[in-house]
């Protein structure tokens, strides 16, 4: 069973940064892409950004665009989101998610099979 586990979240000013890091632990079946998405409180889950297994490939919501970064390590299972600029709309739950044998970059939740548990950013103002 495929587990991806986020970590790097937390509590920062605005304009300050974060990095977010997602190891997908048990992966059986390569390449596939692997994306990030967000939930803040009453909102529904929205696309972040999104990246194919060699990293060649890459999406990012308009909102992030210019301020966050992705990218996928040597080993292909980890996948980094790096955070600048924030700002307290950025605040929300920000979940991992690997596709289940499609490396195409996506922007759509369903075409991602296997999700983390989340991890809460907090941009205060």
């Amino acid at each position: 069973q495929v587990q991806p586990v986020e970590s790097g979240g937390g509590l920062v000013q605005a304009g300050g940064s974060l990095r977010l890091s997602c190891v997908a632990s048990g992966r059986a079946f390569r390449p596939y892409a692997m994306g990030w998405f967000r939930q803040a409180r009453g909102k529904e889950r929205e696309f972040v950004s999104a990246i194919n297994w060699s990293g060649g490939s890459t999406a990012y919501a308009d909102p992030v665009k210019g301020r966050f970064t992705i990218s996928r390590d040597g080993a292909r299972d980890t996948v980094d989101l790096q955070m600048n600029s924030l700002k307290p709309e950025d605040t929300a739950v920000y979940y991992c998610a690997a596709a289940g044998g499609s490396n195409s970059v996506s922007r759509l939740a369903e075409d991602y099979d296997y999700w983390g548990q989340g991890t809460q950013v907090t941009v205060s103002s």
